[in-house]
């Protein structure tokens, strides 16, 4: 049977199947290793937490845990398409001439736009606007915008 590498008494098996210490409070503080916590950032509503140890500092230091479409020091992943210029001899074929006069999609759902209203209402600024909804102070701008042209019509 296993024993306590500090005190020498008796460890349970299913114990002595990961510690080769017992679970008195010396030999706890003598023989415990801490373990280094990192809050992982995954999205407004929930943190995601890791035991770091070489795999995750690798991953962290790889910018797996980065947002691609909000970090810039991620640059992994395919390249955005250009838009080719047209010579100047060629027209628009049809189909860009009809989406040149479409409504731009708008990023944001109604209900979104709805809340912006309100806030705007009474009276909040787009940044803490944008905050509350979980946007960028742009598109809180677009949002009200885009609903007081609706409201005239």
């Amino acid at each position: 049977m296993a024993q306590c590498v500090t005190c020498g008494s008796e460890l349970h098996p299913e114990r002595a199947e990961k510690y080769n210490y017992c679970t008195k409070r010396e030999c706890r503080e003598q023989n415990a290793k801490p373990l280094t916590i990192a809050v992982v950032g995954v999205n407004k509503s929930a943190d995601q937490f890791l035991v770091l140890n070489e795999q995750t500092k690798a991953d962290l230091a790889a910018g797996r845990y980065q947002d691609r479409g909000k970090s810039s020091a991620v640059t992994d992943g395919p390249a955005p398409e250009r838009a080719q210029i047209p010579s100047a001899g060629t027209r628009p074929s049809a189909a860009r001439r009809t989406s040149t006069r479409q409504r731009p999609r708008r990023s944001w759902s109604k209900a979104q736009e709805d809340l912006a209203l309100i806030y705007n209402a009474r009276g909040m600024r787009p940044d803490e606007i944008a905050e509350r909804l979980g946007v960028s102070r742009s598109t809180v701008t677009q949002m009200i915008l885009s609903g007081r042209n609706q409201a005239k019509r």
